[in-house]
């Protein structure tokens, strides 16, 4: 949870995702039609991505857990 946390704090807005969902890729491509330049981490690509994903549905994504969105820090339901 610690390094979703970390994550999420260094940029002001970033996408967790998954390589293979149709939902994560709407929500990068919406992103960067408005101008936005998030940090994407694609949790199936990450050697830690299980457990972030734990993590994240411990903050309160939703099952799936991906995508999970963060502006400033917050999570956005």
């Amino acid at each position: 949870m610690e390094r979703i946390r970390d994550l999420s704090s260094k940029t002001a807005a970033v996408i967790f995702t998954k390589s293979s969902c149709c939902m994560c890729h709407s929500i990068k491509t919406l992103f960067y039609e408005l101008g936005a330049s998030p940090a994407i981490h694609e949790l199936d690509k990450d050697s830690e991505g299980r457990e972030m994903e734990r993590a994240l549905r411990a903050l309160g994504s939703s099952n799936p857990a991906v995508p999970a969105v963060f502006v400033g820090g917050r999570s956005m339901k």
